[in-house]
């Protein structure tokens, strides 16, 4: 059980916040937010005293956002949120509830970052909560405020991006970045201290980042895992998983790595917790916020 922070965080809409690793400083920027329905979500969870990740209305809250590693006046920018646009709840979905996005430029330049200084894109994986901003127009511009930076997916992600049309990155919003894509192999470094490894299970080419800086790493693992209390139940897999067992093996190693000493993760979708260790306490391991 952990007890070190203020736990209405675990389902609270995530803040902005920044940590340093060496010479790189590290910033998640919120484009918005999305209520997940944890039945359907998580179909093998038992919520049974884990009500505190769940907000008033039931629902399991997830951020969607972008994590920026600048190096001085270098920058990367992993993920880029959903964009300008929202959907409301479909009392028929048995997954998502309301969605919006819009937010992830402005975050930018409150952190003193023009999206034309970001010089690279790399994508976790070909679904529209990280995508959103590769395919729409920076309002006023008539072109995606990344058109001038190479966008990373990994290789086998990109060959088989057919399959992420059943979850809304049609063909059509894909061919507006296509262009831009370079496809990377697993271990490639595309930034100073910044190195993709592939995590399929998610989708089929679902990809990690590892962030070196100093004496520490962070793992950005995308949607490897979608809520801490995944941390300590990692056989609970995504009901979007393409390859749920697959997932669940991939999320056993994950969270030991997270445990290993100077090792800190990145959940994206991690409500007001976006930066945690795994630590181990007496029932096992759980998601503990360093930021």
């Amino acid at each position: 059980m952990t007890t070190a922070f203020d736990r209405t965080r675990l389902s609270r809409a995530p803040r902005p916040r920044s940590l340093r690793l060496g010479d790189l400083t590290i910033s998640y920027v919120p484009d918005g937010l999305v209520r997940l329905k944890p039945r359907g979500w998580l179909p093998a969870a038992d919520w049974t005293g884990h009500g505190d990740h769940l907000d008033d209305h039931g629902f399991l809250v997830a951020g969607i956002g972008a994590l920026l590693v600048e190096r001085g006046d270098r920058a990367l920018l992993i993920d880029t949120g959903f964009g300008p646009g929202s959907h409301p709840d479909d009392p028929a979905d048995p997954l998502v509830g309301r969605l919006y996005g819009g937010e992830l430029l402005n975050g930018l330049r409150r952190l003193g970052r023009e999206p034309r200084r970001v010089e690279a894109v790399a994508i976790t994986h070909l679904h529209t909560d990280h995508l959103g901003w590769a395919w729409s127009n920076e309002p006023g511009t008539g072109a995606p405020p990344f058109a001038h930076a190479p966008h990373f997916v990994a290789a086998p992600e990109w060959e088989r991006r057919d399959l992420a049309a059943g979850g809304g990155a049609t063909g059509e919003r894909l061919a507006a970045f296509a262009p831009r894509v370079r496809a990377i192999g697993d271990g490639e470094e595309i930034f100073p201290g910044v190195r993709a490894a592939f995590a399929p299970g998610h989708t089929v080419g679902h990809t990690a980042y590892t962030v070196s800086g100093g004496d520490r790493r962070l793992i950005a693992f995308g949607d490897a895992l979608h809520s801490p209390v995944q941390v300590a139940h990692p056989e609970w897999s995504c009901g979007l998983d393409h390859d749920p067992v697959g997932s669940a093996a991939h999320r056993r190693r994950l969270v030991e790595e997270l445990s290993r000493p100077g090792t800190i993760g990145y959940g994206g979708h991690f409500a007001d917790v976006v930066f945690g260790r795994a630590e181990r306490g007496p029932g096992g391991l759980t998601w503990v916020p360093v930021a």
